[in-house]
């Protein structure tokens, strides 16, 4: 069993806070929680709100899950909690214009998506699911007035995402500030111990929440911060509108070629914050990555066959593993293959298409893609419109004859970290890479 400082250790992994402070002050009181917890024999009540902005989840949305996978696994009380009033408003957190409100339709059908996606990660058993309209939309005005009166305009209008807007001259609706009063009153409502949530969260968890149980005379809760998941390019946010993004419902081969294709310096916070690794397990990983005794190359691939494993199983990250190896170590393509740089900028694979000339034009890209006669990376497009940027060397195929490797511009094979000559050797495949074990509670 953890002792309390390996538990600290292991629930504290991957938060960001921006300030080194308030992280050693929540790493203080998760431990004080814990302690409390252990010697009154109750669990901590521990949540993360979750609002169902699309029914498409990426391993982005799936890193305060694995956080709550973790607390699940050393004995808490776990809700998952829908956003289904919340969601009606739209968290202006991370965003620099105005977020687009939602039907109740869209967010209860989303929602549902969500929750059931969710047991790919936390143990379905064991997991309560709550919606916040339970007690959101029993408040009164009178309520409303009571909650706003612990916060000042100014402590809003400083938050970054409003001051840019005001900079610009762009609106900052009164209707946006009631997101953070209705998020600290979730915590409120369940006298909660820990909330999970991204770094992007800060101001809602630490400064709202906290505030607001104190106003009601609760303990105030741990703020478990999360790191922001960078997409396939290793820099900017996983985004699906970005086309940088690795949907938790990929198929195996997709999702192990999308993680071999992450630039090295991504892989240690995709093993923190995506993985099932411990503290320990993950130090080992780099310390043998500084010092030359583990090859980059074997590491990711150790990468991308635990996520695989993880949304699906292990046989399928070996057929992953297999695919990938076959077509990108053993050259299951022609030997020539034309080679084109490409900006990148989001497009859609039609107008990829258009742009290589593979199609001419846009409507015959899509009988292309409806005829299943496109691939990119062996695996066939079935969305002429699904929204792609050429980040990383693409192979796109048109019929069974034309083939083109799209190439970031400015990047050249030489210059990426994956490309042929990184390949596992076929000695490497017959021999087994072995995968480390994983030792943890999980």
């Amino acid at each position: 069993m953890m002792s309390i400082d390996e538990q600290v250790a292991l629930l504290m992994q991957g938060t960001e806070y921006g300030d080194e402070q308030v992280k050693q002050s929540m790493a203080r009181e998760l431990k004080e929680r814990l302690i409390e917890a252990e010697q009154a024999g109750r669990p901590l009540k521990v949540y993360c709100g979750f609002d169902p902005t699309s029914s498409d989840l990426h391993l982005g949305h799936t890193i305060p899950m694995r956080k709550l996978r973790q607390f699940q696994e050393l004995g808490h009380d776990i809700t998952f909690l829908i956003g289904n009033y919340t969601s009606l408003i739209g968290d202006p957190s991370d965003k620099d214009k105005l977020r687009p409100q939602l039907t109740a339709e869209q967010v209860a059908h989303n929602g549902q998506t969500y929750a059931e996606q969710s047991y790919k990660i936390l143990d379905r058993a064991k997991t309560r699911v709550h919606y916040n309209a339970e007690w959101l939309s029993k408040l009164t005005f009178a309520d409303l007035i009571r909650l706003g009166s612990n916060f000042t305009i100014q402590q809003f209008m400083t938050r970054e995402n409003f001051k840019l807007r005001l900079e610009r001259n762009d609106p900052v609706y009164l209707h946006e500030t009631f997101y953070a009063l209705m998020q600290g009153y979730d915590a409120v409502a369940q006298a909660a111990d820990v909330q999970v949530g991204g770094s992007d969260q800060l101001f809602n968890i630490i400064v709202a929440g906290r505030k607001m149980q104190e106003a009601v005379g609760q303990k105030p809760q741990v703020g478990i911060l999360m790191g922001i998941l960078p997409g396939t390019d290793g820099v900017v946010r996983m985004s699906k509108s970005l086309g940088n993004h690795i949907p938790i419902l990929a198929t195996p081969e997709d999702m192990y070629g999308k993680i071999m294709s992450l630039p090295d310096t991504a892989m240690p916070i995709f093993f923190k914050l995506v993985s099932r690794y411990t503290p320990a397990q993950i130090a080992a990983i780099e310390q043998g990555l500084a010092d030359g005794s583990r090859h980059p190359r074997d590491v990711k691939m150790e990468l991308a066959r635990e996520i695989v494993t993880i949304f699906h199983d292990e046989a399928a990250a070996h057929a992953g593993e297999q695919h990938f190896v076959s077509v990108f170590q053993q050259h299951a393509l022609p030997d020539e293959i034309e080679e084109v740089p490409y900006e990148s900028m989001p497009t859609t694979v039609s107008g990829l298409l258009v742009d290589l000339k593979l199609a001419k034009s846009k409507k015959e890209a899509r009988r292309l893609v409806e005829q299943r006669g496109v691939k990119i990376d062996e695996i066939v497009v079935d969305d002429a419109l699904e929204s792609i940027t050429i980040t990383m060397p693409r192979i796109v195929q048109v019929g069974k004859r034309k083939y083109i490797r799209v190439i970031p511009a400015g990047i050249w094979p030489g210059d990426i970290s994956i490309q042929d000559s990184d390949m596992p050797e076929e000695s490497d495949t017959a021999n087994g890479i072995d995968h480390i074990a994983f030792t943890s509670d999980e």
